[in-house]
């Protein structure tokens, strides 16, 4: 069965996407630690980042970084932090959070709750940054 994002990128469940190539997806975290809080995922299903192939792994890392500075030109924030957990959803995936401090990466935060016009705002905002 496709994971949730494998579903997402194939456009079965909506998202607020901020970016896309042939190989990488990137979109706002509906349950985010603060606004602008974006996942990156490659298009590949695989469950793990560390089974990711080299090249693969490369190329999402330079995804990430494509989105992280757009994040910062988009959000009100000091730095864009970059997670990895792995647990929550089998497919391999970055959390882009931004941050003020270092508390706002904390993931046993309560998340916010954000309206879909607020969500659609910072996603349009976000994909006018992109380089």
């Amino acid at each position: 069965m496709a994971s949730i994002f494998t579903r997402i990128i194939n456009g079965e469940i909506p998202c607020y996407k901020v970016a896309e190539d042939e190989n990488y997806f990137a979109f706002l975290d509906i349950f985010p630690l603060a606004k602008g809080h974006v996942l990156v995922v490659p298009k590949k299903e695989v469950d793990y980042i560390f089974n990711l192939e080299d090249d693969l792994l490369a190329g999402l890392t330079v995804f990430a970084k494509k989105a992280a500075l757009a994040i910062e030109k988009s959000v009100p924030c000091v730095r864009v932090g970059v997670a990895v957990i792995g647990l929550e959803v089998p497919h391999a995936h970055i959390h882009l959070v931004p941050l003020n401090h270092i508390e706002d990466i904390n993931f046993s935060r309560p998340k916010l709750k954000l309206e879909k016009e607020e969500l659609e705002e910072i996603a349009e905002a976000i994909r006018k940054n992109l380089v």
